[in-house]
């Protein structure tokens, strides 16, 4: 079973995006061979646009994903160091950075997201990126 911290982008894109993006999202998300990595950060991205804006159905998407997901990251001092480290080498804006530092914390075997190739979380080499935001699925 590959450990597999998702980021926000990856939930996003499988309710909001086109068919081909939200498909390509959600082989992710369904896969059996997966177990599911989130931390709270996935959570305040995920849900108080939804919430404020009475999108129901998607606010009950977001939480059976990340209620189904296996392992949840909490916050910690030593994850907080390590985001501020990672923002300072690779210029990850905050949000990210906590994402990546979560995912390195919990030692997960790879990190994905939605972001295009040449920004800079995909460009972190602590741990595996693999970005989903071209058509031909994932690298």
């Amino acid at each position: 079973m590959k450990r597999t911290y998702i980021d926000a982008s990856v939930l996003i894109a499988a309710f909001q995006g086109d068919e081909e993006t939200s498909q390509r999202a959600m082989r992710v998300l369904d896969d059996s061979d997966r177990i599911l990595v989130v931390s709270d950060y996935v959570r305040l991205e995920v849900l108080p646009k939804p919430t404020f804006h009475r999108r129901f159905e998607e606010v009950e998407f977001m939480k059976a994903v990340l209620e189904s997901a296996a392992e949840d990251i909490t916050t910690s001092p030593h994850l907080t160091k390590q985001a501020i480290d990672l923002a300072g080498k690779y210029d990850l804006n905050p949000l990210d950075s906590l994402h990546v530092g979560a995912a390195i914390t919990a030692r997960v075997d790879e990190f994905i997201t939605m972001e295009k190739r040449t920004k800079p979380i995909c460009q972190v080499k602590e741990i595996k990126v693999t970005s989903l935001h071209s058509s031909t699925g994932m690298d």
